[in-house]
């Protein structure tokens, strides 16, 4: 089976950053596929591109067994609104040229991962141009969460995205949602044909976490890294304005009588103005550290006592799995997840940990000062979160079933195996 898949944000093999994609497309080469990758020049959250790219509009690539062709993304992506935006749509116009002048042969699908949206219409333009099914994968509901945070206000924009949010969806052949409530909202409020969704989340690495569970020096590493005695919660992801990471910084200033350090790792167009918000205030209980490979961010997260999940309190959030909770899981540490909806759902029904509400530091203040008098609970929590995690959302499962679902509903093969995971819908 051949496919091709457009993700701006496809991590190059040493990146930092949500590997999901990486680890799915590892598996499904695993299992025979062919699979061949449209993907950005820039990271996320980065400020220019590699040496390797400048003056480059494509550059071909292995990484395993996944064919990857990097395109051209406009630098100024991290620098304002407006330059994101137009990273968006430089990602997007190059990403539809490789697939039309790069990439050779015929594919029996094209996938396309958002945000952002209107990548969506290089998919669509080239599986018109190749004669091949389209799946359209939904990782945040887009636009409103661009709207609710209040990065997205130009009104003709914003009609433009709705539109366009409809017609992919009339156009995909398939469609996965990350979370149950995606699923709900598709389905009753954008009237999505409940055939043309399936539900693949978001899920943990245990190839990763198993071996370093076994391995670890949990105690050499906070010694070298002067963790010694405290009481470390770290969160690990985005410094953006949607993560809204300046109730961390709130709550460490609550806190500054206790044993708490809140270590904040990634980077992010809001880091500066934290740091600096940081020094002002001379809050000496929250550490920044530079984004790291994915084998270090567990290891930073298997030394710390719980791992925050962070997003500003904006109804739209309540819908979204949040990537680092599954990570968090993986590596039994016990969670403070401050996102409420199906996230806290997840926790909650995990007992892996606790809920605090959004932006409330009285609430981050009391419940991380009964966790300072019970650290029993630590360990129950983090256990409880790897066993339901290894039950219902292991990544090597959920991959081979997502190739199935595309095998039996796109082209007609047989599925890979019997795999089956639990449905939350």
């Amino acid at each position: 089976m051949k496919i091709l898949l457009i993700h701006q944000y496809f991590l190059e093999e040493d990146d930092p950053g949500g590997s999901r994609w990486n680890e799915i497309t590892r598996s499904w080469t695993d299992q025979g596929a062919d699979v061949t990758v449209l993907a950005g020049m820039m990271h996320a959250n980065g400020a220019e591109k590699r040496a390797e790219y400048k003056g480059k509009h494509f550059v071909k690539k292995q990484q395993g067994q996944v064919n990857v062709w990097r395109c051209h993304v406009s630098e100024s992506y991290n620098k304002n609104f407006m330059g994101r935006l137009w990273g968006y749509f430089s990602f997007m116009f190059s990403s539809l040229w490789a697939g039309l002048t790069k990439v050779k042969g015929s594919f029996d699908v094209v996938i396309v991962t958002s945000p952002p949206l209107f990548v969506g219409f290089s998919g669509y333009l080239l599986s018109r141009f190749k004669r091949m099914p389209l799946v359209f994968e939904v990782r945040d509901l887009w636009p409103e969460s661009a709207i609710d945070t209040g990065v997205l206000k130009n009104k003709l924009i914003i009609k433009l995205a709705y539109w366009f949010e409809n017609f992919i969806y009339k156009k995909a052949a398939l469609i996965n949602v990350l979370t149950p409530a995606f699923y709900n909202t598709l389905k009753e409020k954008k009237k999505v044909p409940e055939e043309k969704l399936i539900f693949i989340p978001n899920a943990a690495d245990f190839s990763l976490s198993d071996h370093l569970l076994q391995s670890f020096n949990r105690e050499a590493f906070r010694r070298e890294h002067d963790l010694e005695g405290r009481f470390v919660i770290t969160y690990v992801g985005a410094h953006g304005v949607a993560n809204h990471l300046e109730q961390v910084i709130d709550a460490g200033k609550a806190l500054e009588d206790t044993r708490v350090l809140f270590l904040l790792i990634g980077q992010g167009m809001e880091k500066p103005r934290l740091q600096q918000l940081v020094a002002s205030r001379n809050i000496r209980n929250v550490r920044f550290l530079d984004a790291v490979p994915k084998q270090d961010v567990f290891k930073y997260i298997l030394a710390s006592d719980m791992g925050a999940s962070v997003l500003k309190r904006v109804d739209t959030f309540k819908t979204v799995y949040s990537n680092k909770t599954f990570d968090y899981m993986a590596c039994k540490t016990p969670i403070l997840m401050a996102i409420d909806g199906v996230s806290r759902e997840l926790v909650e029904t995990a007992e892996a940990g606790c809920y605090v509400e959004p932006e409330n530091i009285a609430e981050y203040n009391r419940i991380i000062r009964e966790y300072l008098q019970d650290e029993t609970r630590l360990q129950r929590e983090g256990e409880n979160g790897f066993r339901y995690a290894k039950a219902n959302f292991d990544r090597q499962v959920l991959a081979v079933r997502y190739l199935n679902f595309i095998r039996q509903k796109i082209t007609k093969e047989i599925p890979i195996n019997n795999a089956v995971v639990q449905e939350h819908i």
